[in-house]
């Protein structure tokens, strides 16, 4: 099992991860860093298309990858944003940056209610949140509700 990294740690590969971001539309480079329950990390960052549906968000990426891989249970994930060379429509380097909606509801099904950090453009620890606390009342089908 590897040692589990601290949440500054993991907010830090978020950011490493937000370098490799193909976003040619919103110059917003998105991160994520996700934990499995045996201290794996599986990063991912935004892949943007010309078809903006198309887009997948590095949380996406991030969990797509690890369940590729085989895994199955998490802990944690760090989701990082910042954008380059735009007019700041995204905020200030204190600004907090939480999944989407849809990745939100991917998380929950596939992670668990898990722990989420929320990093501040600025690279740092911003808000820690419990999945449920950003999707309360979620779809879930009942096998997921009860595990059978």
């Amino acid at each position: 099992m590897t040692q589990r990294k601290t949440n500054e740690e993991l907010v830090a590969l978020a950011v490493e991860a937000s370098r490799n971001a193909v976003a040619p539309h919103s110059n917003f480079h998105v991160g994520a860093a996700l934990e499995a329950a045996n201290g794996t990390i599986y990063t991912g960052c935004n892949v943007e298309s010309d078809s903006y549906g198309l887009t997948i968000c590095a949380e996406r990426v991030a969990l797509t990858k690890a369940l590729s891989e085989g895994e199955r249970k998490f802990t944690r994930i760090a989701v990082f944003g910042e954008e380059l060379g735009g007019a700041g429509r995204f905020g200030s380097a204190s600004n907090v940056l939480g999944p989407c909606g849809a990745c939100r509801q991917l998380m929950l099904e596939h992670c668990g209610d898990i722990e989420v950090i929320g990093a501040t453009s600025g690279g740092e620890v911003g808000q820690v949140w419990q999945l449920t606390e950003l999707l309360p009342d979620a779809f879930l089908s009942r096998n997921r509700e009860t595990g059978e």
